[in-house]
């Protein structure tokens, strides 16, 4: 929906903000260190996907394609409803930001969920994983060129770490599971720039002052309509006439993806987008644990050293305190 009078939205500097000028709440979720801890929520919301997917492929049958376009049609609806009720101001877009948001939609949400899917179709779990977070390296690449974000030695190693934690978490190292083709490594790239572009994209509706509710619900409602075409009506139906299903779809919007991508959004507001990627890369590493701790899922000492690579990783840039936005 565009601004008719094009006026800039009223909650701007206030990421979480409900309408209401909050000093403190303002000073709060713009401080460089709030802004780390909102990424380390994101992270640990985004751990709980594996936990929504696996029951909905294993115990309902669900392909992933209709679950990434009911997660996002979902969380979409609930995000709209609150700014429609809560936030009005938050339903307009500035005109000149109609076809920036219809990028955001098709690329960063649509794209980037297909071709992960590929991904792990033709490659695994493990290895789609370990290309996607490849994120981190074009989101810093391109956060210098694109945003004029400073690459120190200190976020090169951290980089680097992070990355290496990645594939160590994702068991890489595992030649047995590992399945690599032409077609699979192009996905698995493609995966990675995508939910780089995520990131890049959240960082600049942050900087044209839209706040978390608003980007999020555009982001993953055009996402939704992009994905739309790509559903069978068969599979439509049957989770209309399955509450159980719903239940749990309801619940991947509701939690994982407004909960983090909430967060994280916010947090792009006080950090760079290259830091908050290499910071998010601690959700392979919380995802892992809880497939140990609920579906008694293998996690072994590289993978235990591979977390602690993450953790070193996210060390290093709370250190490093000439950071900025």
């Amino acid at each position: 929906m565009m601004d008719p009078e094009n006026q800039e939205p009223m909650t701007d500097n206030i990421p979480f903000s409900t309408g209401k000028s909050d000093l403190k709440v303002q000073r709060l979720t713009g401080s460089t260190s709030f802004g780390y801890f909102l990424v380390l929520v994101a992270a640990a919301f985004w751990a709980t996907l594996g936990i929504f997917y696996k029951t909905l492929i294993s115990t309902y049958h669900l392909t992933p394609l209709a679950i990434v376009f009911w997660r996002a049609l979902i969380a979409a609806a609930a995000l709209f409803l609150y700014l429609r009720f809560r936030q009005k101001s938050g339903l307009f877009l500035k005109k000149r930001d109609g076809f920036f948001f219809l990028a955001f939609g098709l690329i960063g949400v649509a794209a980037f969920f297909v071709v992960y899917i590929i991904a792990i179709s033709v490659t695994g779990m493990g290895v789609a994983a370990v290309l996607m977070y490849t994120a981190p390296v074009w989101v810093t690449i391109l956060g210098a060129l694109l945003m004029g974000e400073s690459i120190d030695r200190r976020k090169g190693v951290a980089l680097f770490l992070a990355v290496a934690g990645s594939g160590m978490v994702g068991r890489v190292y595992d030649l047995d599971g590992v399945r690599i083709n032409f077609a699979g490594l192009l996905a698995g790239i493609g995966a990675g720039l995508g939910y780089g572009s995520y990131i890049l994209f959240s960082k600049t509706a942050a900087r044209r002052s839209y706040n978390p509710w608003t980007t999020l619900a555009y982001a993953l409602g055009i996402g939704a309509l992009f994905l739309l075409p790509l559903q069978e009506p068969s599979e439509l139906a049957r989770v209309l006439a399955s509450p159980p299903i719903l239940l749990w779809l309801l619940g991947i919007g509701l939690l994982p993806t407004i909960g983090g991508g909430l967060a994280f959004n916010a947090a792009l507001h006080s950090i760079p987008a290259s830091n908050a990627s290499i910071v998010a890369t601690l959700e392979p590493v919380i995802a892992s644990i809880l497939g140990w701790a609920i579906f008694a899922e293998h996690f072994d000492t590289y993978q235990m050293m591979g977390g602690a690579l993450i953790v070193t990783a996210v060390v290093l840039l709370q250190l490093n305190k000439s950071n900025t936005k």
